[in-house]
């Protein structure tokens, strides 16, 4: 027997976060023994909107001129923003403001997903601004009993918080906060008028949003504190209630449209380091990316199935990340092909183009979509001086599942004269031991 040398090349490795441009920690760690990580304490003990998140954001460090290209960066022409120091119950804070342009139509939040996988940022950005209206839209539409694609933000609002939530959350990016955490929530007390007419404070959205933090009704006489782009950042970016124990570095305050009589109407940062186990700093959905897609849908009942399967074959090979051909029952009984697409938004129309030009269909139907995906990478192994393709996923709970490239292992399978089970088996083994402690591959 000959040694068939399965050896893994160097791992694949990502890239490291933006360090902040902000504020440092000391270089003493109070904690020694457990993990210290940059956090940011939300008190929203007079509510949270988005203008307050920004003000707040803005009055701890984040760059003002950054914030005021924001409208140009995510192609809102015409949108001015406006930063200036102002007193709430005698407390210097900072205020942010949009001079929105008069707009013509409703903005559809698919349009406004479409929106932010169009212009350039961060992924993580855009992952948990996708989430935060996601959450949004999946509320209204329960609230008015609409699809969530067939949802619309009044155009002005819809501005607004597309500028209040990608704002926030890649400020807090910016800023290189790690963790953020709220204290109790103050709703307000009274009414709030509406497109649809005076509601109950908290607003219905805004109340749904928050389910499972802590809230508190009031102050009397106080009106709306908490609105639901507030709550969509809350749910989105924070983990809950403060660490016992944290060491604060910085605070800064965010405020409100009014100045309250006797109420401080601010949303207070506290940034600082905290303690963080092991266990809560390696949770198991940092191995989870949620992702923003596209469905392209068409049915096919005039077509040979080698035809289909050959136009499929183009769409997987223009970039398609994945096309699935279902069995379907047309009209008149015609047994027919239900061809999926899924697709990134930016090849959206260039991918339903394709369909068009390689498939009979007359008509694509286009659907919103959120797909979880594991984090994953791709390994190479030397088996018998040839290489295998291996693509390595972590599962929700850190550890590792591999699969080999089968047409690498067919491939391999057909110069050796081996069993494609075998060599598939020696993989998996070679992988593991490089893991963990090395074993000399078996091998023919």
């Amino acid at each position: 027997m000959r040694d068939a040398g399965c050896k893994f090349d160097s791992p694949f490795t990502l890239s490291g976060a933006t360090p902040s441009p902000s504020f440092e920690l000391g270089d003493d760690n109070p904690f020694p023994h457990s993990k210290q990580m940059k956090v940011a304490i939300l008190d929203p003990a007079s509510g949270i909107a988005g203008d307050m998140f920004l003000g707040a954001l803005v009055d701890v460090g984040l760059d003002k001129a950054w914030l005021e290209r924001l409208p140009s960066t995510l192609g809102l022409a015409g949108v001015v923003v406006r930063i200036k120091e102002v007193e709430r119950s005698h407390v210097r804070c900072v205020k942010v403001d949009f001079d929105i342009p008069s707009q013509p139509h409703g903005r559809a939040v698919s349009e406004i997903h479409r929106m932010i996988d169009a212009v350039k940022i961060p992924e993580t950005v855009a992952r948990s601004a996708h989430s935060a209206f996601e959450a949004i839209a999946a509320i209204e539409s329960a609230i008015h009993g609409v699809a969530p694609d067939e949802l619309h933000l009044h155009e002005v609002g819809a501005v607004d918080a597309i500028l209040d939530i990608v704002g926030s959350i890649w400020g807090v990016e910016l800023l290189g906060i790690e963790r953020i955490y709220n204290t109790k929530v103050s709703l307000g007390e009274g009414t709030v008028k509406t497109a649809h007419g005076f509601l109950p404070v908290p607003a219905p959205a805004t109340i749904r949003l928050l389910e499972g933090f802590n809230v508190r009704h009031g102050p009397p006489g106080s009106g709306e504190l908490t609105t639901p782009t507030g709550a969509a950042l809350l749910k989105v970016l924070s983990k809950g209630e403060p660490p016992q124990e944290y060491r604060p570095l910085r605070s800064g305050y965010g405020a409100g449209t009014r100045d309250i009589q006797g109420q401080l109407n601010a949303l207070r940062i506290i940034l600082g380091d905290a303690a963080v186990d092991s266990h809560e700093h390696h949770h198991h959905r940092e191995h989870v990316h949620t992702e923003h897609l596209h469905v392209l849908s068409a049915d096919i009942d005039d077509m040979s199935p080698e035809e289909v399967a050959g136009a499929a074959d183009v769409l997987r090979a223009d970039g398609a990340l994945d096309v699935v051909l279902l069995h379907t029952t047309m009209k008149k009984g015609r047994l027919g092909t239900r061809v999926e697409a899924l697709v990134r938004a930016a090849d959206l129309s260039r991918l339903e183009d394709k369909i068009f030009q390689h498939f009979t269909t007359l008509g694509v139907k286009t659907f919103d979509v959120v797909r979880s995906a594991l984090a994953r990478e791709s390994r190479m192994v030397r088996f018998d001086g040839r290489d295998i393709r291996v693509k390595v996923a972590t599962l929700p709970d850190g550890s590792k599942r591999a699969k080999p490239e089968f047409d690498d292992l067919r491939r391999i399978a057909e110069e050796t004269s081996r069993p494609l089970a075998e060599i598939r088996s020696e993989v998996l083994s070679a992988l593991g031991d490089s893991n963990g402690k090395h074993d000399t591959p078996r091998g023919k």
